[in-house]
Protein backbone atom coordinates (compact mmCIF):
# COMPACT_ATOMS: atom_id res chain seq x y z
CA UNK A 1 0.00 0.00 0.00
CA UNK A 2 1.51 3.27 -1.17
CA UNK A 3 -1.13 5.95 -1.06
CA UNK A 4 -1.38 9.76 -1.02
CA UNK A 5 -4.74 11.17 0.09
CA UNK A 6 -6.02 14.73 -0.27
CA UNK A 7 -8.49 15.30 2.54
CA UNK A 8 -9.18 16.25 6.15
CA UNK A 9 -7.40 13.64 8.27
CA UNK A 10 -10.30 13.69 10.76
CA UNK A 11 -12.48 12.30 7.96
CA UNK A 12 -9.93 10.03 6.28
CA UNK A 13 -8.49 8.24 9.34
CA UNK A 14 -11.73 6.40 10.28
CA UNK A 15 -11.78 4.85 6.78
CA UNK A 16 -8.35 3.16 7.12
CA UNK A 17 -8.09 -0.54 8.06
CA UNK A 18 -7.57 -1.45 11.71
CA UNK A 19 -4.14 -2.72 12.84
CA UNK A 20 -2.73 -1.96 9.38
CA UNK A 21 0.32 0.26 10.14
CA UNK A 22 3.47 -0.46 12.17
CA UNK A 23 4.53 3.15 12.65
CA UNK A 24 2.69 6.45 12.91
CA UNK A 25 4.81 9.56 12.53
CA UNK A 26 3.23 13.00 12.49
CA UNK A 27 4.66 16.49 12.25
CA UNK A 28 1.56 18.56 13.04
CA UNK A 29 1.44 22.36 12.76
CA UNK A 30 3.56 23.84 15.53
CA UNK A 31 0.99 26.50 16.38
CA UNK A 32 3.38 29.37 15.84
CA UNK A 33 0.51 31.79 15.22
CA UNK A 34 1.85 32.93 11.88
CA UNK A 35 1.87 31.87 8.25
CA UNK A 36 4.55 29.32 7.33
CA UNK A 37 6.11 30.14 3.98
CA UNK A 38 9.35 29.60 2.10
CA UNK A 39 10.42 32.06 -0.59
CA UNK A 40 11.82 30.28 -3.65
CA UNK A 41 13.84 31.81 -6.48
CA UNK A 42 15.34 30.52 -9.71
CA UNK A 43 18.87 31.84 -10.14
CA UNK A 44 20.55 31.56 -13.57
CA UNK A 45 23.83 32.84 -14.95
CA UNK A 46 23.51 36.16 -16.79
CA UNK A 47 25.40 37.49 -19.81
CA UNK A 48 24.44 41.01 -18.76
CA UNK A 49 24.65 43.01 -15.54
CA UNK A 50 22.40 40.59 -13.66
CA UNK A 51 20.54 41.28 -10.41
CA UNK A 52 22.97 39.50 -8.06
CA UNK A 53 26.68 39.06 -7.78
CA UNK A 54 28.36 35.71 -7.22
CA UNK A 55 31.68 33.93 -6.90
CA UNK A 56 34.44 35.09 -9.23
CA UNK A 57 32.58 38.26 -10.20
CA UNK A 58 29.85 36.35 -12.05
CA UNK A 59 26.39 37.90 -12.37
CA UNK A 60 23.03 36.16 -12.05
CA UNK A 61 19.38 36.84 -12.92
CA UNK A 62 16.74 36.02 -10.31
CA UNK A 63 13.15 34.93 -10.92
CA UNK A 64 10.66 34.58 -8.07
CA UNK A 65 8.83 31.24 -8.04
CA UNK A 66 5.44 30.33 -6.65
CA UNK A 67 5.80 29.44 -2.97
CA UNK A 68 3.69 27.17 -0.78
CA UNK A 69 2.32 28.44 2.51
CA UNK A 70 -0.22 27.66 5.20
CA UNK A 71 -1.61 29.32 8.30
CA UNK A 72 -0.08 27.77 11.43
CA UNK A 73 -2.47 28.82 14.18
CA UNK A 74 -4.92 26.76 16.23
CA UNK A 75 -6.61 28.32 19.26
CA UNK A 76 -6.92 25.06 21.19
CA UNK A 77 -4.11 22.89 19.86
CA UNK A 78 -4.75 19.94 22.16
CA UNK A 79 -8.44 19.80 21.21
CA UNK A 80 -7.43 19.91 17.55
CA UNK A 81 -4.69 17.26 17.71
CA UNK A 82 -5.70 14.63 20.26
CA UNK A 83 -8.94 13.39 18.62
CA UNK A 84 -6.97 12.82 15.43
CA UNK A 85 -4.27 10.84 17.23
CA UNK A 86 -6.94 8.78 19.00
CA UNK A 87 -8.60 8.02 15.67
CA UNK A 88 -5.27 6.98 14.15
CA UNK A 89 -4.41 4.58 16.98
CA UNK A 90 -7.00 2.06 15.78
CA UNK A 91 -4.78 1.62 12.70
CA UNK A 92 -1.66 0.81 14.75
CA UNK A 93 -0.51 -2.80 15.20
CA UNK A 94 -0.15 -4.22 18.68
CA UNK A 95 3.65 -3.88 18.47
CA UNK A 96 3.61 -0.53 16.68
CA UNK A 97 4.92 2.90 17.68
CA UNK A 98 3.70 6.48 17.57
CA UNK A 99 6.03 9.46 17.07
CA UNK A 100 4.74 13.01 17.48
CA UNK A 101 7.10 15.77 16.29
CA UNK A 102 6.67 19.07 18.15
CA UNK A 103 8.53 22.18 19.24
CA UNK A 104 8.80 23.94 22.57
CA UNK A 105 5.45 25.72 22.24
CA UNK A 106 3.24 22.63 22.55
CA UNK A 107 5.40 19.63 23.48
CA UNK A 108 4.68 19.83 27.24
CA UNK A 109 0.91 20.02 26.79
CA UNK A 110 0.84 17.20 24.25
CA UNK A 111 3.08 15.00 26.42
CA UNK A 112 0.59 15.21 29.30
CA UNK A 113 -2.34 14.56 26.95
CA UNK A 114 -0.61 11.52 25.42
CA UNK A 115 0.15 10.14 28.88
CA UNK A 116 -3.58 10.32 29.64
CA UNK A 117 -4.49 8.68 26.34
CA UNK A 118 -1.91 5.88 26.17
CA UNK A 119 -0.70 5.59 29.75
CA UNK A 120 2.62 6.84 31.12
CA UNK A 121 4.13 3.35 30.81
CA UNK A 122 3.81 3.59 27.02
CA UNK A 123 6.09 6.62 26.86
CA UNK A 124 9.50 5.38 25.72
CA UNK A 125 11.64 8.40 24.78
CA UNK A 126 11.73 12.09 24.08
CA UNK A 127 14.13 12.44 21.17
CA UNK A 128 15.63 15.89 20.74
CA UNK A 129 16.48 16.86 17.17
CA UNK A 130 19.05 19.67 17.40
CA UNK A 131 20.08 21.84 14.46
CA UNK A 132 21.90 25.12 13.95
CA UNK A 133 20.19 27.37 11.43
CA UNK A 134 18.12 30.54 11.30
CA UNK A 135 17.97 33.75 13.28
CA UNK A 136 19.57 34.30 16.68
CA UNK A 137 17.59 36.71 18.88
CA UNK A 138 19.53 38.80 21.37
CA UNK A 139 16.92 38.76 24.13
CA UNK A 140 16.75 34.97 24.80
CA UNK A 141 18.53 31.69 24.06
CA UNK A 142 17.88 30.81 20.38
CA UNK A 143 15.48 27.88 20.00
CA UNK A 144 17.33 25.32 17.87
CA UNK A 145 15.68 21.99 18.59
CA UNK A 146 12.47 20.03 18.13
CA UNK A 147 11.13 17.15 20.21
CA UNK A 148 9.89 13.77 19.00
CA UNK A 149 7.73 11.96 21.57
CA UNK A 150 7.85 8.16 21.17
CA UNK A 151 5.03 6.01 22.53
CA UNK A 152 4.78 2.23 22.12
CA UNK A 153 1.30 0.77 21.94
CA UNK A 154 2.56 -2.08 24.14
CA UNK A 155 5.59 -1.04 26.24
CA UNK A 156 6.62 -4.70 26.60
CA UNK A 157 6.49 -5.56 22.90
CA UNK A 158 7.50 -3.24 20.10
CA UNK A 159 9.70 -3.20 16.99
CA UNK A 160 13.19 -1.89 17.71
CA UNK A 161 15.97 -3.04 15.36
CA UNK A 162 19.13 -1.96 17.17
CA UNK A 163 21.38 -3.28 14.38
CA UNK A 164 19.64 -1.07 11.82
CA UNK A 165 20.76 2.15 13.54
CA UNK A 166 23.05 4.32 11.49
CA UNK A 167 26.23 4.96 13.44
CA UNK A 168 27.79 8.34 14.11
CA UNK A 169 31.41 9.42 14.69
CA UNK A 170 32.87 9.54 18.18
CA UNK A 171 33.48 13.11 19.32
CA UNK A 172 36.79 11.99 20.86
CA UNK A 173 37.91 9.04 18.70
CA UNK A 174 41.31 8.99 20.40
CA UNK A 175 39.68 7.77 23.61
CA UNK A 176 38.36 4.54 22.08
CA UNK A 177 39.96 1.67 20.19
CA UNK A 178 40.67 1.96 16.47
CA UNK A 179 37.97 -0.62 15.75
CA UNK A 180 35.35 1.34 17.71
CA UNK A 181 36.38 4.60 16.08
CA UNK A 182 36.01 3.06 12.61
CA UNK A 183 32.63 1.50 13.44
CA UNK A 184 31.24 4.62 15.11
CA UNK A 185 28.75 4.74 17.95
CA UNK A 186 24.98 4.45 18.08
CA UNK A 187 22.97 7.66 18.51
CA UNK A 188 21.49 8.73 21.84
CA UNK A 189 18.19 10.54 22.37
CA UNK A 190 19.81 13.77 21.09
CA UNK A 191 20.17 13.82 17.30
CA UNK A 192 22.36 16.46 15.70
CA UNK A 193 21.20 16.78 12.10
CA UNK A 194 21.13 19.73 9.75
CA UNK A 195 17.85 21.00 8.34
CA UNK A 196 17.30 20.50 4.61
CA UNK A 197 19.94 22.77 2.99
CA UNK A 198 18.55 25.47 0.73
CA UNK A 199 20.59 24.27 -2.27
CA UNK A 200 20.04 20.56 -1.60
CA UNK A 201 18.61 18.14 -4.16
CA UNK A 202 16.32 17.05 -1.33
CA UNK A 203 14.67 20.48 -1.15
CA UNK A 204 11.07 20.66 -2.39
CA UNK A 205 10.31 24.27 -1.45
CA UNK A 206 7.55 23.20 0.95
CA UNK A 207 7.42 25.05 4.28
CA UNK A 208 8.67 23.10 7.32
CA UNK A 209 10.11 20.22 5.24
CA UNK A 210 12.01 17.80 7.50
CA UNK A 211 15.26 16.08 6.47
CA UNK A 212 15.22 12.54 5.11
CA UNK A 213 17.96 11.49 7.54
CA UNK A 214 15.73 11.95 10.59
CA UNK A 215 12.83 9.97 9.09
CA UNK A 216 15.06 7.24 7.70
CA UNK A 217 16.54 6.60 11.13
CA UNK A 218 13.08 6.19 12.66
CA UNK A 219 11.74 3.97 9.90
CA UNK A 220 14.74 1.63 9.74
CA UNK A 221 14.67 0.99 13.50
CA UNK A 222 10.92 0.91 14.20
CA UNK A 223 9.58 -1.00 11.18
CA UNK A 224 10.31 -4.09 9.10
CA UNK A 225 10.45 -4.35 5.28
CA UNK A 226 6.94 -4.41 3.86
CA UNK A 227 5.39 -2.57 6.82
CA UNK A 228 3.09 0.43 6.33
CA UNK A 229 3.99 3.85 7.78
CA UNK A 230 1.21 6.40 8.35
CA UNK A 231 1.68 10.18 8.32
CA UNK A 232 -1.54 12.20 8.46
CA UNK A 233 0.13 15.65 8.42
CA UNK A 234 2.28 14.60 5.49
CA UNK A 235 3.45 17.99 4.14
CA UNK A 236 6.12 17.48 1.49
CA UNK A 237 6.07 13.66 1.73
CA UNK A 238 9.42 13.09 3.46
CA UNK A 239 7.93 10.19 5.44
CA UNK A 240 6.81 8.50 2.24
CA UNK A 241 10.17 8.84 0.54
CA UNK A 242 12.04 7.58 3.60
CA UNK A 243 9.70 4.58 3.81
CA UNK A 244 9.89 3.71 0.12
CA UNK A 245 13.69 3.99 0.04
CA UNK A 246 13.87 1.21 2.62
CA UNK A 247 11.26 -1.17 1.26
CA UNK A 248 8.34 0.05 3.37
CA UNK A 249 4.89 1.21 2.29
CA UNK A 250 3.13 4.41 3.26
CA UNK A 251 -0.18 6.21 3.66
CA UNK A 252 0.18 10.00 3.48
CA UNK A 253 -2.71 12.36 4.23
CA UNK A 254 -2.86 16.14 3.89
CA UNK A 255 -5.64 18.64 3.22
CA UNK A 256 -3.35 21.13 1.44
CA UNK A 257 -3.51 20.82 -2.38
CA UNK A 258 0.04 22.21 -2.63
CA UNK A 259 1.27 19.46 -0.33
CA UNK A 260 -0.28 16.55 -2.22
CA UNK A 261 0.93 18.02 -5.53
CA UNK A 262 4.49 18.17 -4.23
CA UNK A 263 4.19 14.67 -2.77
CA UNK A 264 2.81 13.19 -5.98
CA UNK A 265 5.69 14.63 -8.00
CA UNK A 266 8.32 13.71 -5.43
CA UNK A 267 7.08 10.13 -5.01
CA UNK A 268 6.10 9.44 -8.63
CA UNK A 269 9.01 6.98 -9.09
CA UNK A 270 7.48 4.80 -6.33
CA UNK A 271 4.06 4.58 -8.03
CA UNK A 272 1.72 5.77 -5.26
CA UNK A 273 -2.07 5.55 -5.50
CA UNK A 274 -3.50 9.08 -5.54
CA UNK A 275 -6.83 9.60 -3.79
CA UNK A 276 -8.95 12.73 -4.04
CA UNK A 277 -6.95 14.56 -6.70
CA UNK A 278 -5.95 13.97 -10.34
CA UNK A 279 -3.34 11.40 -11.28
CA UNK A 280 -0.20 13.12 -12.56
CA UNK A 281 0.68 12.53 -16.18
CA UNK A 282 3.53 10.29 -17.31
CA UNK A 283 5.43 13.36 -18.50
CA UNK A 284 5.14 14.82 -15.01
CA UNK A 285 6.48 11.60 -13.52
CA UNK A 286 9.48 11.70 -15.85
CA UNK A 287 10.07 15.32 -14.85
CA UNK A 288 10.03 14.26 -11.20
CA UNK A 289 12.61 11.58 -11.93
CA UNK A 290 14.90 14.16 -13.51
CA UNK A 291 14.22 16.83 -10.86
CA UNK A 292 17.43 16.35 -8.81
CA UNK A 293 19.56 17.49 -11.75
CA UNK A 294 17.70 20.80 -11.82
CA UNK A 295 18.82 21.53 -8.29
CA UNK A 296 22.28 22.31 -9.64
CA UNK A 297 20.93 25.45 -11.30
CA UNK A 298 18.22 26.37 -8.78
CA UNK A 299 18.94 28.25 -5.59
CA UNK A 300 16.09 28.01 -3.09
CA UNK A 301 16.72 31.06 -0.93
CA UNK A 302 15.16 30.67 2.50
CA UNK A 303 14.95 33.62 4.81
CA UNK A 304 12.12 32.42 7.10
CA UNK A 305 12.96 30.95 10.51
CA UNK A 306 13.18 27.18 10.83
CA UNK A 307 10.86 25.02 12.90
CA UNK A 308 12.95 22.74 11.35
CA UNK A 309 21.52 2.13 1.24
CA UNK A 310 18.44 0.52 0.07
CA UNK A 311 18.98 -2.98 1.43
CA UNK A 312 16.84 -3.39 4.58
CA UNK A 313 18.22 -5.32 7.52
CA UNK A 314 16.40 -8.01 9.42
CA UNK A 315 14.36 -6.58 12.25
CA UNK A 316 14.00 -7.84 15.79
CA UNK A 317 11.23 -7.23 18.27
CA UNK A 318 12.35 -5.63 21.49
CA UNK A 319 10.92 -6.97 24.73
CA UNK A 320 11.64 -5.01 27.87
Amino acid sequence: MRRIVLGDNAEVLPTLPERSVRLIYIDPPFNTGRAQKRTRMLVTASDGPGERGGFGGRRYDVEALESSSYRDAVEDFEAFLMPRIKSALRCLTDDGSLFVHLDYREVHYVKVALDRLLGRASFMNEIVWAYDYGGRPKNRWPAKHDSLLWYARDPDRYVFDYDAMDRIPYMAPGLVSKEKAERGKTPTDVWWHTIVPTNSREKTGYPTQKPLGVLERLIKVHTEPGDVVLDFFAGSGTTGEAAARHGRNFVLIDDNPDAVRIMSERLAPFGPELVGFPVIREADAQTALRAPAAAQTTLDLVRAGSRADVEPRASVRKTR
